[in-house]
């Protein structure tokens, strides 16, 4: 049964209309549902499915302790926003206590590893972070009813290379653009002396890192989190809330840790994640750069059908980000605020471009196949 022309969200899986020692026919169930916008499904949760004592037609029968007549309704769409919630919750509550332990962990081994001994705590952090989300995706992509890979955008990469090296070429090339202008018009300078092995070394880390980080972070925001999302929510609401979570995360700040790391080390530094929000020249426009830059990726998957195509423009932007602030150096007296600093995002140049970045996305060509489990506006 559809629920489409009844002025409630698509896809609502169950109903259920629970009553204390009162039988209902079919017509009693259906005419309330209806008026309502609810859909019944075949399969109500948890609900004991009685033949009605006056006729042959199945009734939904259950009974309260308090033996009062109630009317109670499953809104499917929690599931997926507390599945959400949680899973950020363990991510980052989990990923402090199990930061000091991996510390600990590397410092009995400084002795084989001296390169150990140099690493701050916050990039145990960092690494805990990544671990714990790792560990999750999965048990989040079933709690947000994903069955197979298949429906998180991750389909076999056999005749994807269009998406995936068109999509690398949009985000180099626009950021590129951005590099472009800002040392033409004397917002940066190239930094000098640097070896050929130097440019090598960085070249070569940005790209591993560029193919690393785009594929899990678009399998985590935009098959994770937009993908859930818009199980349950017209698609233009679930991207705009998930970009919002992208921007969040990526806008936490890098806390140091003073003094002996002890075991509620890692949850003293929270609190001081969130301490960029307070910057208002660091949030405007850099968080409004994230958040364009989440729903670019997550309008190229709606687009697409898969995550090859965000998970190349995904890299594009990344390998820039990763060689900018190393090839280039801060100019005296320059507006850092509109040309950027070495992070790059950070001003008004690059989100300009990010947004005539989306017009042109608008234009491309690419596969207009909209996945499954989307709901159409």
């Amino acid at each position: 049964m559809s629920s489409a022309g009844y002025g409630f969200m698509p896809q609502t899986r169950r109903i259920g209309i629970l009553t204390a020692g009162t039988d209902f026919t079919a017509g009693t169930i259906v005419g309330p549902l209806l008026s309502s916008g609810w859909v019944l499904s075949p399969e109500p949760p948890r609900l004991d499915f009685h033949r009605s004592d006056t006729s042959d037609i199945g009734i939904l029968h259950s009974e309260f302790a308090l033996g009062v007549n109630h009317q109670c309704a499953y809104h499917p769409f929690m599931r997926p926003l507390w599945a959400l919630v949680i899973y950020i919750v363990a991510v980052f509550i989990g990923g402090a206590l199990l930061a000091p332990w991996l510390y600990w962990l590397a410092q009995d081994y400084t002795q084989s590893f001296p390169k150990l001994a140099q690493i701050p705590f916050h990039r145990f952090m960092d690494r805990s972070f990544l671990i714990l989300a790792l560990a999750g995706l999965w048990p989040l992509f079933r709690a947000l009813g994903a069955t197979s890979l298949r429906e998180t955008g991750l389909v076999p990469p056999y005749g994807q290379s269009k998406k995936l090296f068109g999509g690398f070429l949009l985000g180099f090339s626009s950021l590129a653009a951005v590099a472009g202008i800002v040392l033409f018009a004397g917002g940066r300078t190239p930094t000098e002396g640097v070896s050929v092995a130097k440019i090598l070394e960085t070249v070569l880390h940005a790209a591993g890192t560029a193919a690393v980080v785009a594929t899990l972070e678009e399998i985590l925001f935009r098959g994770g989190a937009f993908g859930g999302l818009r199980r349950v929510f017209y698609w233009p609401l679930a991207l705009g809330l998930s970009s919002l979570i992208y921007a969040l995360v990526h806008f936490l700040h890098r806390a140091e840790l003073t003094g002996t790391v002890v075991w509620y080390s890692g949850l003293e530094l929270l609190p001081r994640l969130l301490s960029g929000f307070v910057d208002f020249q660091a949030l405007i426009p850099g968080f409004f750069s994230l958040t364009l830059a989440g729903v670019l990726l997550g309008l190229a998957y709606q687009r697409t059908g898969n995550l090859y195509f965000s998970i190349g423009l995904h890299a594009g932007w990344i390998f820039w980000l990763k060689i900018f602030g190393t090839f280039t150096t801060d100019v005296p007296k320059a507006a850092a605020w509109f040309w950027g600093t070495g992070k790059m995002i950070d001003g008004w140049l690059a989100f300009i471009v990010l947004a005539l970045t989306l017009v042109v996305f608008d234009r491309l060509p690419v596969l207009n196949k909209r996945p499954a489990f989307t709901i159409s506006s």
